[in-house]
């Protein structure tokens, strides 16, 4: 299997409402939609690295940079049918997950179409339908956040994360729990605190949450074990967590209970599963987190917590949580009991609406084999 030629386009998507963290707000969201031609078939991946550094080091101006002068020119026109042999090529890349994700998605989406096989199939899913939840950015108030939640559990969503910072933290989440007592709740810092102003958190561990997100650094680990000693809620790593033998070390030194797998993080799907299965084996619930995506990521999300060690519900929202208009045909809704449904067909299940594409290029480049 070759690729014959592989087309990069910069997106910036507009999002139905702004969407803020502890590390700022966002009313648009870049991405780069990778486009693989082979042997008279097309795939598609996505690099989920935004506009601005603020989640990753990483952003769509350096993973632009990474996959169209390293990454592609590695694989063009070079034989590989395995997803060992595609890490093997892009090995000598240090870092750059994300960029390294968007190409290896396409991957999987060229051998499902080559083979007839979906994501799904080929990566031992057992599910047809995964839970989901909604992902709720910073609102203005407490009484704006509660009348938010109300408003995703009125539209079926059943478990619901809310992102806090220093300042907007136990009182937010008090709130929420005090209106909806039996609601799944859990929260996510992005980073936000430090082990020394962390105590402030500690009234949250009376408040029957599923689990407290990424409090600490981005590159933490020590530190995540001392606090998850304070907690008999269970902390959840994410940022932390960008490879196999980093999810090793995370639950050797018991920095954390629970694990957000996002295959955009780690490097790709094939990293994903492997961190899934080290967490199954040592009885570590894992679920997937979210980015954004558009219809393209967002099949390939639906595949990977298919998986079944994803005991939580992920952040994979139906298609109307984010944009009006996607760049997929296939709009994804929720279903009663809060499921959506795990795309069937060979890859990654979609096909891509080029004109909406168009719509929302900023850049555009294709890359040849010679």
């Amino acid at each position: 299997m070759k690729f014959d030629r592989v087309n990069l386009h910069h997106l910036r998507m507009t999002l139905q409402t702004p969407f803020e963290t502890s590390f700022g707000s966002i009313d648009t969201r870049d991405c780069i939609l990778v486009e693989v031609f082979s042997d008279g078939l097309v795939a598609y991946g996505e690099c989920a690295a935004d506009r601005d550094p603020g989640y990753s080091y990483e952003c769509s101006a350096t993973a632009w940079i990474i996959l169209k002068d390293f990454l592609i020119p590695a694989l063009l026109d070079q034989e590989f049918d395995s997803p060992t042999q595609f890490d093997q090529r892009i090995g000598f890349v240090r870092g750059n997950p994300m960029a390294k994700a968007g190409l290896e998605m396409a991957f999987w989406d060229l051998v499902g179409k080559r083979s007839g096989k979906s994501l799904r199939e080929m990566l031992g899913g057992t599910r047809d339908r995964v839970a989901v939840g909604v992902s709720i950015g910073i609102q203005d108030s407490p009484h704006s956040l509660v009348e938010t939640v109300g408003d995703y559990l009125d539209q079926g969503y059943g478990r619901v994360k809310i992102k806090i910072k220093p300042g907007r933290d136990v009182t937010d989440t008090q709130a929420v729990r005090e209106k909806f007592p039996d609601l799944p709740l859990q929260v996510d810092a992005n980073s936000a605190y430090t082990l020394e102003n962390s105590s402030a958190l500690l009234p949250l561990d009376t408040l029957d949450l599923l689990l407290i997100e990424q409090p600490l650094a981005e590159d933490d680990l020590w530190d995540h074990s001392r606090l998850q000693a304070q907690f008999k809620t269970a902390l959840c790593l994410d940022e932390s967590i960008l490879s196999k033998r980093h999810a090793r070390q995370a639950l050797e030194m018991d920095a954390c209970r629970v694990i957000n797998i996002k295959a955009g993080r780690v490097g790709g799907i094939g990293q994903a599963r492997a961190i899934h299965d080290l967490c199954q084996e040592q009885g570590i619930p894992v679920w997937c987190g979210g980015m954004l995506e558009t219809g393209v990521g967002r099949a390939a999300n639906l595949a990977l917590a298919s998986l079944p060690n994803f005991k939580l519900p992920g952040d994979i929202s139906a298609t109307d949580r984010y944009y009006a208009q996607d760049i997929t045909q296939e709009r994804f809704t929720l279903n009663q009991g809060s499921t959506i449904n795990v795309p069937d067909s060979p890859g990654l299940g979609i096909t891509i609406d080029m004109d909406a594409v168009k719509n929302v290029t900023i850049q555009h480049v294709s890359l040849p084999a010679k």
